[in-house]
């Protein structure tokens, strides 16, 4: 968006994030870290339920230094887990990355309104929201997947988790994303089961 930039980097870790401002424009500006400055967040999207979610975070003891959604994510993090998903109601992606210890992690909404697309490349997970983010990086080689490719030109579409980059993935809707100890790992946390039938 075009309402800010911001860069966060340390050792281990860098996080870039252009902002549109909706929700407190004035204090909502990310990468957002928790008091010590300890989790990050970058996050798209809006969560719909954050000043519920901030209340019920308050009754628990945090402290919200911003009015933004984007601080309901980080704190619902540190305080639920992965299970913080179970209380988001919204579109979203976002990632949270912990600097004690160092874990990454990345998850996408429900119905996949917001996109989230990941890569390794040169031993180091990239992730961004659009794919063209990835051809800055001095790894980046864009050799394309001609399985993908093969599918597009079948059915117009490519399935995914596949794009139509050999070393690029989307993470799927209703999925998380971890980084941890050098592997990555992603697990479903949502899905449809049945639809409603009226009774009937």
């Amino acid at each position: 968006g075009p309402d800010g930039e911001e860069i966060f980097a340390d050792a281990h870790v860098a996080l870039g994030h252009r902002r549109l401002g909706v929700i407190d424009r004035a204090g909502g500006a990310q990468p957002l870290p928790n008091a010590e400055r300890s989790p990050w967040v970058v996050f798209n999207g809006e969560i719909y339920n954050h000043r519920l979610l901030r209340r019920e975070l308050e009754g628990r003891g945090y402290q919200f230094r911003t009015m933004s959604d984007t601080e309901a994510i980080l704190h619902a993090y540190e305080e639920f887990g992965p299970a913080c998903l179970d209380r988001l109601e919204g579109m979203f992606a976002f990632a949270i990355y912990d600097c004690t210890s160092r874990e990454v992690f990345i998850a996408r909404d429900r119905l996949g309104k917001k996109p989230l697309f990941y890569a390794t490349l040169g031993g180091a997970l990239h992730f961004a929201s659009e794919m063209k983010s990835f051809y800055q990086s001095p790894a980046w080689k864009g050799d394309l997947d001609p399985a993908a490719l093969e599918t597009y030109l079948t059915l117009g579409y490519i399935l995914a988790p596949a794009t139509i980059y050999r070393a690029v993935r989307k993470l799927e809707p209703g999925h998380w994303l971890l980084l941890k100890d050098g592997l990555v790992r992603t697990e479903k946390y949502w899905d449809v089961e049945r639809f409603h039938d009226d009774g009937r």
